[in-house]
C-alpha cells in the first residue's frame, strides 16, 4: 500500500498559494462531476430575465470563491490530518459549483464580480481565523456558514426566472451539497457558534451579496 504523504507547513501553504491562483485565474480542480445544467435544454429568456439570471449567479459564483477561500485556510489551520482531509474534499466539490457558475455566466453572456480577489482575501482570513481558534470551532463555522448558504440558494431558486432551467439545476445540485456538508461537519463534532459570531457572518454575506451583485 502507498504511504500517505505528509505535507509540511512550507508545502501547505504553497498548495494554498496554487489553490488561490486556480480559483482567481477561472482553472480550479474540481472532482470532475458533470454540470448539472447541461443535461437540460436552454429556456426561452426575456431580457430583463437573462440580466436577472446573471447577475444570480455572478452572485452565487462570488459565493463559491469565497467558499474556496474559507475551506483552503481552515484546511490549512486544521489540526487534525483527517479534518484537513475532509476540508479540502469539500474544497475540491466547491470547486465544481465554480467551475459550474462560471460556465453558466458564460453561457448568459455575463461577468464574474471584478471584486472576487478582495473577496477571497477576506474569506481566507475569516477561514485562519477559525481554523485558529481550533478544530471544533473550525467545524462550527463550515456547519453555519453552509446552513447560511442553503438559505442563500433557496432564496435565488425562488427569485430565478421560471424558464431559466439550466441555472436553477444548477443551484438546485448546489444546496445539495451544501446540505452535506454542514450535516458532515455536525456529525464531526462542530461546535455552535454564538449568536453574535452567526449574525456578523450573516452581515458580511448580504454586503457580499448586494455589491456582487452588481460589481
Amino acid at each position: 500500500m502507498t504511504p500517505t504523504r505528509r505535507y509540511s507547513e512550507l508545502d501547505r501553504l504553497l498548495i494554498a498559494a496554487q489553490e488561490a491562483l486556480a480559483t482567481l485565474s477561472g482553472h480550479p480542480h474540481g472532482t470532475g462531476r458533470g454540470n448539472p445544467g447541461d443535461a437540460v435544454a436552454e429556456g426561452e429568456l426575456d431580457d430583463a430575465e437573462r440580466s436577472l439570471s446573471e447577475s444570480l449567479m455572478r452572485v452565487n459564483h462570488t459565493g463559491e470563491v469565497c467558499a474556496q477561500a474559507l475551506y483552503q485556510a481552515q484546511a490549512l489551520t486544521a489540526r487534525d490530518a483527517a479534518l484537513r482531509r475532509r476540508m479540502q474534499q469539500a474544497a475540491d466539490e466547491e470547486n465544481d459549483h465554480l467551475l459550474w457558475c462560471e460556465q453558466r455566466l458564460d453561457e448568459l453572456g455575463g461577468r464574474k464580480s471584478l471584486l472576487n480577489p478582495l473577496w477571497y482575501a477576506g474569506s481566507f482570513a475569516i477561514g485562519t481565523a477559525a481554523g485558529v481558534a481550533g478544530d471544533r470551532w473550525n467545524l462550527g463555522f463550515v456547519a453555519e456558514t453552509e446552513r447560511q448558504v442553503v438559505e442563500h440558494l433557496s432564496g435565488h431558486l425562488e427569485r430565478l426566472p421560471r424558464d431559466d432551467r439550466k441555472s436553477r439545476a444548477i443551484v438546485e445540485r448546489m444546496k445539495q451539497d451544501e446540505a452535506e456538508h454542514a450535516t458532515a461537519a455536525l456529525a464531526a463534532g462542530a461546535a455552535r457558534l454564538p449568536g453574535p459570531v452567526r449574525r456578523l457572518m450573516r452581515s458580511a454575506s448580504r454586503v457580499m451579496t448586494r455589491v456582487a451583485h452588481r460589481v
